[in-house]
């Protein structure tokens, strides 16, 4: 059962690699404020009133891992609190200050006038406060001028937002050749989501292992500044690509565990997935299970379907028909097919179906 489980997770691993590595990813919106990223860097995912919100936060102590922060935005201050009104501070800084702070509007007054003389910090200050109608009524054309404003005079930030502007073609002509060319620039200034979508393109542009090659340093950069989709890509690189290192190798499962750490659910299946067969580490019945709870409270089909065969087979869990017959219900509801499942949740009887209907519902309903 553990091979069946293994090759599985493998095939859904491998689905959901591709898909990490084929496409450019939508841009992860910039946080408002800085201390909204740091409380949601220690909280984890977003919470979901799932059953395994608890034990998220009980691994992540274990692991001690926490998900790193990575705004899309770079401010020019990292103090929220300085004086808006004292004109001995530079305005761009005090701009961005009253934006962390929330006050928009004030952000606007203090960043438009510095953007309008060139300053590329402040330029794309006042395209994100369009984009995001912050202050100001949403305007996307407004905001893609800004934007490449700004990263004509080479913000990285600017770079990256336009980028994607650029391939999205819907406020701008799309124009793929500029986009890559600027997610390039911005990749190479530092920009971890840029990282991550160059890291993509190349791959798509150059397939098999001369790509993973070519996109592994981009990997690794935006990886290491906690973006999660490059953390459970670089796991999946280190784990299953040639050509690696065995020190990159046996660093496999961190970067899983920091992905999933991160809430990336994916990253939560296939960890789970890991630790129970013994991949990239030692077997862990106890946490796969754990991971994998968490993974399906959080409404991944595939591992809601993978824990019902846990707990039928009492794998890191004692056996309990009734909880199994529930993730059967919810996966299958869901649209998962599994025979062998079904042949299991028929050899239960009517008052083990009864209630694992009900807990099912009690799940739907939560």
């Amino acid at each position: 059962m553990e091979h069946a489980l293994r090759k599985a997770g493998l095939v859904a691993a491998t689905a959901a690699l591709a898909a990490v590595l084929s496409c450019f990813i939508a841009p992860v919106h910039a946080q408002e404020t800085k201390a909204a990223a740091a409380q949601e860097a220690e909280a984890g995912p977003p919470a979901g009133g799932g059953e395994g919100d608890d034990e998220y936060k009980t691994l992540a102590q274990e692991l001690d891992l926490k998900p790193q922060g990575s705004q899309v935005l770079r401010a020019p201050t990292d103090d929220p609190a300085l004086p808006l009104l004292d004109t001995a501070i530079d305005a761009t800084k005090r701009a961005y200050s009253a934006y962390q702070r929330g006050y928009y509007l004030t952000a606007m007054e203090l960043a438009l006038s510095r953007a309008q003389i060139g300053d590329p910090a402040a330029q794309t200050l006042v395209a994100e406060l369009f984009a995001e109608g912050l202050g100001v009524a949403r305007d996307m054309e407004e905001a893609a001028f800004w934007y490449k404003q700004a990263a004509d005079n080479g913000n990285s930030s600017a770079q990256f937002k336009y980028a994607i502007m650029l391939l999205e073609g819907k406020y701008v002509s799309r124009d793929e050749a500029e986009a890559k060319e600027l997610m390039l620039k911005a990749a190479d200034a530092g920009n971890a989501f840029a990282q991550f979508n160059h890291a993509q393109s190349l791959v798509a542009r150059h397939p098999g292992d001369a790509g993973i090659q070519k996109a592994l340093p981009y990997f690794e950069k935006s990886a290491r500044q906690g973006v999660a989709d490059a953390q459970y890509a670089l796991a999946q690189i280190y784990m299953n690509s040639l050509g690696i290192t065995q020190e990159k190798r046996d660093q496999a499962r961190s970067w899983m565990q920091r992905a999933a750490l991160a809430g990336y659910d994916t990253a939560q299946l296939d960890l789970a997935i890991w630790l129970i067969d013994g991949v990239g580490g030692d077997k862990d019945y106890d946490r796969g299970f754990k991971w994998m709870e968490i993974a399906a409270n959080r409404g991944n089909v595939v591992a809601q379907n993978r824990l019902a065969i846990l707990y039928v087979n009492a794998i890191g869990t004692r056996p309990d028909p009734e909880e199994a017959a529930k993730w059967y219900i919810i996966s299958k509801r869901a649209g998962f097919n599994d025979p062998g499942l079904d042949d299991f949740y028929q050899g239960l009887t009517a008052e083990q179906q009864k209630a694992a209907i009900e807990r099912a519902n009690k799940f739907a309903r939560r």
